[in-house]
């Protein structure tokens, strides 16, 4: 079974810790409006004047690729699978992670926890990036077109499970950017044993803007910057609650 890839490269520490190799799989089934790698949403990435043609991959070429770079690794790095949305491509991603685990290279994935069977990726997984785009869920839906009821499930399920979890928040200017929106998303996470879980806040930024025009879409949002003092707001809130916040 091969992956579907539209880009890899190298990224030191954005997409899991120490210097990575990260495989970027086609296809994602959120429609998140600021979204950084439109070219990504779609299964063969119609329309996109730009894009380049998707790369194929087994699990045993990816394995051998990322041996040949183990002298890159450093700071505990390894290979990460991110996206679009990687649990898409579900049978032949569990195949990849099975072989780097049997290679022994650290693995990450970055994903939007929507997948029904994510925690079966679980023990394949060294370092599991989750995000929480919003609270609620009907607003969620209709951000991103998919409610948020599976995404609670396996955030739960990773609290339980996971033993290196990072849930990350793209903070929106006029979608969940309040402080009352930062104590809807703790009451959440006080329910769970957050212990082994760290929290972090990515700021909205428009470095996809100009892929949205090549790939004949609208670019939707506007004023989304949000600022340094809302990150920081986000920030108190969750460590007075007792969560772990990092910056990456």
């Amino acid at each position: 079974m091969e992956l579907k890839i539209f880009q890899k490269g190298f990224n030191y520490s954005q997409d899991g810790q120490g210097n990575r190799l990260v495989y970027h799989l086609q296809g994602c089934n959120m429609r998140c409006p600021w979204c950084s790698n439109p070219e990504g949403m779609y299964a063969e990435n119609p329309l996109c004047s730009s894009k380049k043609p998707l790369m194929h991959y087994t699990a045993e070429e990816i394995a051998r690729e990322a041996a040949s770079c183990k002298v890159m690794f450093f700071d505990g790095g390894g290979v990460t699978f991110t996206g679009g949305e990687p649990t898409l491509q579900f049978e032949g991603l569990r195949q990849a992670l099975s072989a780097l685990k049997q290679a022994k290279i650290h693995t990450a994935m970055e994903c939007n926890a929507t997948h029904p069977r994510l925690a079966e990726l679980f023990p394949l997984i060294d370092q599991l990036i989750m995000d929480f785009k919003h609270w609620d869920g009907e607003k969620h839906r209709q951000i991103t077109g998919t409610g948020n009821e599976i995404v609670k499930e396996n955030l739960a399920k990773a609290f339980a499970q996971h033993k290196n979890v990072i849930i990350r928040t793209v903070l929106v200017h006029g979608i969940n950017d309040t402080a009352e929106d930062a104590e809807h998303f703790c009451e959440f996470y006080l329910q769970h044993d957050t212990s082994r879980a760290r929290f972090e806040f990515l700021s909205y930024h428009e470095y996809g803007k100009e892929k949205w025009e090549h790939c004949g879409r609208e670019y939707t949002v506007k004023n989304g910057f949000v600022t340094q003092e809302i990150v920081q707001t986000y920030e108190r809130i969750y460590r007075e609650k007792g969560l772990n916040v990092v910056r990456t």
